[in-house]
């Protein structure tokens, strides 16, 4: 099992890194085009370049916000694998797959509740956002694990 682990985590990033690679490639592109703009010497293509400068500022930016949180969160998730506090997916499912809702919601619950007792603990927090993602909520779920990544760097070493 902790071979198909790390195929799985092997693959996953290799897919990711290939998706951040042609999105480079990409940004890359549209760069070269606004910076053609830029230097057409024409009023409007001047305009739009500097706009289009921004377009690839603004995609690096949120790229490297991402693979920052993805990092962090496998860093929590391997201290969680080390104290066996990893979140379990045992809730009910339906033939097709999906979670029972109202289980996922009384599993929510006890998360939110323990997160309430102690909102400094980033380990409440991304066992918080699993919950949430388990009951479908996932701009919720990716707050949660902003804030656990957010703790959890925060935290004396």
């Amino acid at each position: 099992m902790a071979g198909s682990s790390k195929r799985v985590r092997r693959t996953s990033l290799l897919a990711a890194v290939t998706l951040t690679t042609l999105l480079g490639v990409y940004v890359w592109l549209v760069a070269l085009r606004a910076s053609a703009l830029v230097t057409s010497g024409e009023p409007v293509g001047v305009v739009l370049g500097l706009a289009f400068w921004l377009l690839p500022l603004l995609v690096i930016w949120l790229v490297a916000r991402e693979w920052w949180l993805a990092i962090d969160v496998q860093r929590m998730a391997d201290e969680l694998a080390d104290a066996d506090e990893l979140p379990v997916d045992d809730l009910p499912r339906s033939p097709g797959g999906r979670i029972d809702r109202v289980a996922a919601r009384a599993a929510f619950d006890e998360f939110r509740t323990r997160t309430e007792a102690d909102p400094d603990d980033w380990r409440s927090w991304y066992h918080l956002a699993f919950a949430y993602d388990a009951a479908g909520d996932r701009k919720q779920a990716r707050a949660s694990l902003r804030t656990a990544s957010r703790l959890h760097r925060a935290r004396p070493a």
